[in-house]
């Protein structure tokens, strides 16, 4: 299926609960839940406002993505196994028009568009001690999917006043990547993933909820929705 095949204005976003050092003040748990986190347990909803990468995309579900999409923002763990189930969930229950991944990068210190995912090589161990059966994310899945979306397009086309945008093809064979390769094998290439850099005094919320939504805007338009 490609784009131009789906009739959904749903576009998924989803970012991952807390991961090894990255959580952030519990001051975050007196912000009035979203409703897209109505559906979750409450163990969930309290690794949701503990997540760095809840910070920014809170504050694009504010701004939105225009009245003719329905966003839906939705919390992964950053666990192996559960966030193929709930990529599975997104592509069989929402089936979206698109669905942008959006991971922390910790050592970054741009936005990086990612192109493809890749299937083997995940020997690195979760939270929960667990890696995936013989390193891969699909048994007999394509060793790499293409995103329909075309990032080196998005990358050379589009600029974030403050921040460098970057292009790459290797999107790190742990969590990120497994989730993307899944999104992509389950959507068939109807998926984005987008590394974002820690939060700090310079690369804030507010700031990178609006990169996140020029970016995922410009996808859209790659999808021929047309913006008003």
């Amino acid at each position: 299926m490609d784009f131009m095949d789906s009739n959904s204005n749903t576009v998924v976003v989803t970012g991952f609960g807390p991961f090894r050092q990255y959580l952030v003040n519990s001051s975050w748990e007196a912000v009035k839940l979203d409703r897209s986190l109505v559906s979750l347990s409450q163990s969930e909803k309290s690794n949701a406002l503990t997540s760095p990468c809840w910070f920014f995309i809170k504050e694009l579900s504010k701004q939105g993505l225009g009245k003719s999409i329905d966003l839906r923002i939705m919390q992964l763990p950053a666990v192996y196994q559960k966030a193929k189930e709930q990529v599975f969930k997104i592509w069989t229950t929402l089936q979206p028009l698109l669905t942008v991944h959006v991971g922390l990068a910790s050592s970054a210190k741009a936005i990086i568009l990612e192109q493809c995912g890749k299937n083997k090589g995940y020997q690195e161990m979760d939270a929960c001690g667990f890696h995936p059966e013989g390193g891969c994310c699909v048994l007999d899945g394509p060793e790499k999917i293409e995103s329909t979306i075309n990032m080196k397009t998005l990358w050379k086309n589009n600029s974030v006043e403050g921040i460098d945008i970057i292009f790459s093809r290797d999107a790190g064979r742990y969590i990120c990547d497994y989730t993307y390769y899944t999104s992509l094998y389950y959507g068939n290439g109807r998926a984005a993933f987008i590394h974002v850099p820690p939060l700090s005094k310079t690369v804030t919320a507010d700031f990178l909820g609006k990169a996140l939504q020029i970016i995922i805007l410009e996808m859209l338009k790659q999808c021929g929705e047309e913006r008003e």
